[in-house]
């Protein structure tokens, strides 16, 4: 079941990603409101950082022998508080 929970999680970051750069046009050609428009683009953003995150650790635990599905959704301040 690992392999099809992982592609879950990357199908759910392709859609975000989509959701994303819908966003990002309207926000360009102007037909957002701009100030919701950012706040809905900075939740999109750690949405996104939320499922690399738990698509990383799934991939480390399958990595090391342990079970990927005992990964969690982490919260955002913690995952944004990660530095590159």
């Amino acid at each position: 079941m690992t392999g099809q929970e992982n592609s879950d999680i990357l199908g759910s970051i392709g859609k975000l990603v989509d959701a994303e750069k819908q966003l990002r046009a309207r926000i360009s050609d102007g037909t957002a409101d701009e100030a919701s428009a950012r706040e809905e683009l900075a939740a999109l953003e750690v949405q996104l950082d939320q499922c690399w995150d738990l698509l990383r650790q799934r991939r480390a635990r399958s990595e090391f022998g342990e079970d990927p599905g005992t990964a969690r959704v982490r919260p955002a301040a913690e995952v944004e508080g990660y530095e590159s």
